[in-house]
């Protein structure tokens, strides 16, 4: 396999990391003002998160920077076209990123509402960008010859591209509801639970009108795998929660996943970034990947920072691994 095709692999595994792991603090901040009845259920819910949430967010730094560094077309032609939708995700997740940080250093309901409606309102605008770029990559954009946007802003919107956004919504949702039941206990986790059994379905529709969109106008024979693979995995996520199995129904939310990512990457190669106008000027792997010097280097910075950065990260999460609950929250300490 050439550089070009492993560093396409490695970012469509990016994508996936950011997806699974950011994905749920996504749900957990939707899922803010229904879930949590009272302010220490809401805090519990953000405590689930507290330790992990920045770090989930480099996952989209590193998927952007790969991209720029491996493919600079690609990155030139989506970040261009998507300037906009990429202005009001950061806009988005800085808001989230102070909420979090701010929404405690004052004991006050109206002080911690505000707040929580900048994080309510982040966590719901995030995943619905993130899938409108992410779709629109995968179905194309208005590309002419030189790999350039034509026509307005509004190029980026699309009928896949839309459904593409309320999947990622509707993932990060029901994310969400398997998270908190993962790591939470008492009431709140029943709750939770409850809410992934019932709305799990619904929620899903969106993601798999997506993949049959993307199966029936790009997909090949192969790319069915994933599909199937992707079906059966929720299906029996659904069977594990609803037998109380918490962690093995949201490792197998994350395997039904994997296999949607894998799917939709497989309906996009070889190309990086098809063109709706004509595809002879949709942007390939091989015509725009950098030189062969500039991915040997990149290749052997990554064989070595990866394994770290996955080192800790995942230290992190066996440290913070434990169930929390009303009980396990103090009193505010923060001035009135």
């Amino acid at each position: 396999m050439d550089l070009p095709t492993v560093w396409f692999c490695l970012i469509a595994l990016l994508w996936l990391g950011y997806l699974f792991l950011e994905g749920f603090d996504f749900g957990v901040g939707m899922l803010l003002p229904f879930l949590g009845r009272e302010e220490s259920e809401r805090r519990v819910m953000i405590n689930t998160i507290g330790p992990v949430w920045d770090g989930n967010e480099v996952w989209l730094i590193v998927a952007a920077g790969a991209t720029f560094a491996a493919f600079p077309g690609w990155y030139a032609s989506l970040l261009s076209t998507a300037y906009l939708p990429f202005l009001v995700l950061l806009l988005a997740l800085i808001g989230r990123g102070v909420a979090f940080e701010y929404r405690g250093k004052v004991d006050s309901d109206r002080w911690r509402r505000g707040w929580d409606t900048v994080i309510v309102l982040a966590s719901w605008i995030s995943p619905l960008v993130v899938g409108l770029v992410l779709s629109a990559n995968v179905f194309g954009l208005p590309l002419d010859a030189n790999g350039d946007r034509v026509g307005g802003l509004l190029g980026i919107f699309s009928l896949p591209s839309v459904v593409g956004a309320l999947a990622v919504c509707g993932f990060a949702l029901l994310h969400g509801a398997f998270f908190v039941t993962l790591k939470t206990e008492g009431d709140l986790r029943v709750r939770a639970r409850k809410f992934a059994l019932r709305l799990g379905v619904p929620l899903l529709l969106p993601v798999t009108a997506l993949v049959l969109i993307a199966q029936f106008t790009q997909g090949t024979a192969w790319t069915w795998v994933p599909l199937v693979i992707a079906v059966l995995a929720a299906a029996a996520g659904f069977l594990r929660l609803r037998g109380w199995r918490d962690g093995q129904a949201f490792a197998l939310q994350g395997v039904a996943l994997a296999a949607v990512v894998v799917g939709l990457f497989g309906t996009l190669w070889p190309n990086v970034l098809p063109s709706t106008l004509d595809p002879a000027w949709s942007l390939s792997v091989a015509g725009t990947a950098s030189s062969p010097y500039t991915l040997a280097v990149i290749t052997w910075v990554a064989a070595f920072g990866t394994p770290a950065v996955l080192v800790y990260q995942g230290w992190t999460y066996w440290v913070f691994r434990k169930r929390i609950g009303t009980k396990h929250i103090p009193k505010v300490h923060a001035p009135s």
